[in-house]
């Protein structure tokens, strides 16, 4: 049971958070920036998305508790989502949405840190990450070590980002264009798959209930 589940989280939060992919987005954000300032940047968006995610870990049940929003539903729903998220990837869809919210959120919002939106919000912490999150948290069943495993995944996958933000300029140039790509769809495929067995675990606990 826990390494099932350590695995699955781990994958998951991998898959849909996507590290390598945000390479190339974070340094078209960065851009005319010193190392020193990236650096900064880059910590920051990992704690603000790192406290985010955290955050509809421990209360996303109590939210949909009080929307009157089962598990079950929400397990179905968040399959969905991430299925699509997974279609984007595959199909190379996704990398070039992110770069639109990018540029739509700096040249309307005009804003100066960059680490909070659109780095954190909503490229990082966005909706494919806080679903897998929540439905992740109520497949521990509110077992503590299961729990605590989740959030040190997450805090583990953060520091990912952090690493390959870090290193962006290098990844880029080592994985090239084709590297990028191959690795994207890869990741997509796996990440479908995942959305198939949540969406089946769903269906199987509502016809339970």
């Amino acid at each position: 049971m826990f390494t099932e589940f350590a695995t699955a989280a781990l994958v998951t939060m991998l898959v849909t958070l996507d590290p390598p992919g945000l390479a190339p987005i974070f340094l078209s954000l960065t851009r005319g920036m010193s190392a020193a300032e990236r650096r900064q940047v880059a910590v920051r968006a990992s704690i603000i998305a790192f406290c985010i995610i955290g955050f509809f870990g421990v209360a996303g049940d109590v939210v949909l508790k009080a929307l009157g929003v089962s598990l079950p539903a929400f397990r179905i729903a968040g399959g969905l989502l991430l299925f699509w998220i997974a279609f984007e990837m595959v199909f190379e869809r996704r990398t070039e949405r992110k770069q639109q919210t990018a540029e739509t959120a700096i040249t309307k919002d005009h804003i100066r840190n960059v680490a909070a939106f659109p780095l954190a919000i909503p490229l990082m912490a966005g909706p494919g990450a806080l679903t897998a999150t929540i439905l992740l948290a109520g497949r521990a069943h509110g077992d503590a070590v299961l729990l605590i495993t989740l959030a040190v995944i997450c805090g583990l996958v953060i520091l990912c980002c952090l690493a390959v933000f870090l290193a962006a300029s290098s990844i880029s140039k080592l994985l090239g264009i084709t590297g990028n790509v191959v690795l994207t769809r890869l990741l997509g495929v796996i990440l479908a798959a995942l959305a198939v067995q949540f969406v089946i675990d769903g269906v199987k606990a509502a016809m339970a209930g």
